[in-house]
């Protein structure tokens, strides 16, 4: 009977949680929509509407109750162009990268939203960046050109496992990413976010209020690499983000 009850308890708490964040995330999209949609038509660059989205995020950590501390942001130098790789735990990830970095960045998207009435063209002219996720070449060919749009002293960031890790493992990286920083000659940015995981798992809405960590690695330089030496470069940005990863975190 006791274990009824308590199983009876949490569903009503998870259902809670869910509603709530989903409340939440509803009324803060409507609130910000038009502020930032208007911002990324008013604004040339795409730094305003980047700006503006962080209240967002910020509104989405506060009303959940989560915390994000960063580790080592005296690495990042203002106003330089980074390629930013990161693991992918959590849609978290992207509410800690974005309040807690402190730099310009842009996203690749899936072409799809493009389509989307005014959003679509509000992602475009914020500069984000669009791929055909079903089609390497054409993705790759696609970031080229949104990397050409870039304003100066921007930075674009690759979840370089392509997609959040179900089980927690880091899982092998991506190629896309390190082959565009080679052809701009960009410095890597290799950044760790531990616990998002906790705070919520993949394909869940049951959020669990706590702290994430945002650890960025020292910048690696990429001139001087050549196409054979791509799998180099990818290693050595993969140990960089592993061995700052702590899946027990915050334990």
């Amino acid at each position: 009977m006791v274990d009824l009850m308590k199983d009876a308890a949490l569903k009503i708490k998870n259902t809670a949680k869910v509603f709530w964040i989903s409340v939440c995330a509803g009324l803060a999209t409507v609130v910000l929509f038009l502020p930032i949609t208007v911002s990324a038509l008013l604004s040339s660059t795409g730094n305003l509407a980047f700006s503006v989205s962080r209240l967002w995020a910020h509104f989405m950590l506060l009303a959940t109750r989560v915390r994000v501390k960063i580790q080592s942001r005296d690495r990042i130098e203002h106003g330089r162009s980074y390629i930013i790789i990161s693991n992918h735990q959590s849609d978290y990830d992207i509410l800690a990268l974005v309040t807690s970095l402190g730099i310009q960045f842009r996203w690749i998207i899936k072409q799809e939203l493009k389509s989307v009435p005014l959003f679509g063209y509000a992602l475009y002219a914020s500069r984000n960046i669009f791929i055909d996720r079903s089609n390497p070449a054409s993705a790759i060919v696609s970031i080229h050109k949104g990397m050409d749009r870039l304003p100066e002293g921007a930075s674009v960031m690759f979840f370089a496992e392509g997609t959040r890790s179900m089980d927690g493992k880091i899982q092998p990286f991506k190629k896309g990413g390190f082959v565009m920083a080679m052809d701009k000659g960009l410095p890597i940015l290799p950044v760790t976010v531990n616990g998002s995981r906790r705070i919520l798992p993949k394909k869940s809405l049951i959020f669990t209020p706590g702290t994430i960590e945002v650890a960025v690695g020292e910048p690696i330089e990429t001139k001087g690499y050549t196409t054979d030496q791509l799998p180099e470069l990818m290693d050595r940005t993969s140990q960089v983000i592993i061995s700052q990863y702590n899946p027990d975190y915050p334990g």
